[in-house]
């Protein structure tokens, strides 16, 4: 850069010979977790071709650039790995589902569906997300499961629900912290202790979704007993 002097003869702010300029082009668009903002936000997916500058003005291909990810909000560029992390409408809807069909696992392998195992579910699947459920309908739902299934507890069955399981859990836990899954294994855990101590089936179920969570097979035994302490 070279200074540039005014008409008094003080130099001023110096002028760039060369440099670069990057022209962004849009090449899609959606919806965002913006980690700048701290919530979902509007994006364009842009890719660039940088040219040499002399004096600001362009001469010279360099290449190209990105993709990178602009928020149309605070118009900061992110790595297209941004997207990978779901919007918060969408991870309300994911943890939403996981909880009622891990409450549906566990009713099922306990087999008996008591009134208190149903009302714990049922409360939560409610604060999940699923405002009307009631008891009545997840014990219609366990019926249909069971029925689809099989009524014992015979190896079709378990992977039947495994499957479910990691279908529901798998996509959630990487956006899950720690504590959040903890919370998702002991939610369950009461709700199988509900009408009595673990059956055989019902920790097995847990054991599942406790490895589809991530956690590892000592804390899942110290959470399961740490759910049979009165809170």
């Amino acid at each position: 850069m070279l200074p540039v002097r005014g008409r008094d003869g003080r130099t001023t702010r110096p002028a760039r010979i060369l440099g670069t300029r990057t022209a962004w082009t849009p090449v899609g668009d959606g919806e965002f977790y913006c980690p700048g903002c701290g919530g979902d936000r509007n994006y364009q997916r842009l890719t660039g071709r940088r040219r040499f500058t002399l004096l600001g003005v362009p001469v010279l291909p360099r290449g190209t650039t990105g993709p990178v990810v602009e928020c149309a909000a605070c118009r900061h560029h992110y790595g297209t790995d941004v997207l990978d992390h779901p919007t918060t409408s969408r991870f309300s809807a994911m943890l939403r589902d996981a909880v009622h069909t891990v409450a549906l696992a566990v009713l099922a392998a306990g087999g008996t569906c008591s009134r208190t195992a149903l009302e714990a579910a049922a409360g939560a699947v409610r604060a999940a997300g699923f405002e009307e459920a009631t008891e009545e309908q997840l014990g219609a739902l366990v019926e249909a499961l069971v029925a689809d299934t099989g009524r014992v507890f015979e190896q079709p069955y378990r992977a039947s629900l495994a499957i479910e399981l990691h279908e529901a859990l798998d996509p959630l836990a990487p956006h899950l912290a720690p504590a959040g899954r903890e919370s998702l294994l002991l939610q369950a855990a009461r709700i199988a202790l509900a009408d009595g101590p673990y059956t055989n089936a019902e920790r097995e179920v847990l054991g599942t979704v406790g490895a589809a969570l991530t956690i590892c097979a000592t804390d899942v035994t110290r959470l399961l007993a740490a759910a049979r302490l009165p809170s």
